[in-house]
């Protein structure tokens, strides 16, 4: 039996960057028990403020933000920690030699309905050692990341990482609280017949992924020529362990209703560290036109359209929308 920390012994990869990976595994074993006990330890509900997105927060947004920051704050190797549910990156010890980004609770409007939610992070060098960590700090783009991975809390607690070197996968044991491995070198096929996306928006898309889309619902009576699936999960971190598992496509592309806003999704939070998973497991990440990790972020909450998944179905996005521009 491999543990996590069995791994990151071999890992290549730092002791430094090591140490916040298990830091945030810890605190991902402490939310893990919160969920379990679900309603009776009060964490399901609203808690009746916005995040930095204009986002309804719900009571566990709150919590596992606090968690996660006391822990990350407190190891000596975190220079600053940014989260998604904050303004601004806080500051922690200015000789440690990395940056956190963290999405606390992905799929959080799944918690009250008792369906799957995450952690997701991103682990960056410190470039400015000896000074205090500001935003400007965090703005590297998704090819500078150390490390990179989500915790999923669903039927079991899975831990999704990368070093840099492929993709492993870890279950949280209930019995010990170790993280056991049980997969490395993941690999995700280069087609699929499995799709992600919340259709209800179909109206607000723009012309290359509606005429997308409408390929894959025609299935085989259409130019496709054959058959696909819709699985929604309405949390990137389950939709994006499907993919790791079984492969597929997600897609949260641009669309006029956040015209002003580039897209849904967040950049730093969301987009790259899921990147940096699907590309180590041999997929493809984009905005459906340019690679996410080679975007050069310009704030720390930026958001980006995100298609990622197997590789021929990426770019069969990415081709339809070049159409498109050259038309």
């Amino acid at each position: 039996m491999t543990t996590l920390s069995d791994y990151l012994q071999q890992a290549e990869t730092t002791s430094e960057v090591s140490s916040v990976i298990t830091t945030i595994a810890e605190v991902g074993r402490d939310i893990t028990a919160l969920l379990r006990r679900g309603a009776l330890a009060d964490i399901l509900g609203e808690a009746g403020n916005e995040n930095i997105q204009g986002e309804a927060q719900k009571k566990l947004d709150v919590i596992a933000n606090d968690m996660l920051l006391d822990a990350l704050t407190g190891n000596n190797h975190c220079a600053g920690v940014a989260s998604e549910e904050l303004d601004h990156a806080t500051p922690a010890n200015n000789k440690g030699s990395l940056l956190v980004l963290f999405d606390p609770l992905d799929g959080s409007s799944n918690i009250d309905i008792n369906m799957a939610v995450g952690t997701i992070f991103s682990i960056l060098p410190y470039n400015n050692v000896g000074n205090v960590a500001a935003d400007s700090d965090f703005l590297q783009n998704g090819d500078a990341q150390l490390a990179a991975g989500y915790l999923l809390y669903g039927a079991s607690t899975m831990l999704a990482l990368t070093v840099g070197n492929g993709v492993t996968m870890f279950s949280l044991d209930p019995d010990s609280g170790e993280y056991v491995l049980v997969s490395e070198n993941i690999r995700i096929d280069k087609d699929t017949s499995e799709y992600a996306i919340n259709s209800s928006n179909h109206r607000y898309w723009l012309a290359p992924m509606q005429q997308y889309i409408d390929e894959l619902v025609a299935g085989d009576a259409g130019v496709r020529g054959r058959d696909f699936n819709t699985r929604w999960v309405a949390a990137m971190v389950g939709d994006v362990h499907r993919i790791l598992c079984r492969g597929g496509i997600f897609m949260y592309p641009f669309d006029t209703k956040y015209a002003n806003k580039a897209g849904k999704l967040r950049l730093m939070y969301e987009a790259n560290p899921m990147s940096f998973l699907i590309e180590q497991a041999g997929g493809a990440s984009t905005d459906a036109v340019k690679r996410i990790m080679s975007i050069e972020p310009n704030d720390i909450h930026q958001r980006v359209p995100v298609v990622l998944g197997s590789e021929n179905e990426v770019l069969r996005v990415q081709t339809i929308h070049n159409e498109h521009n050259q038309s």
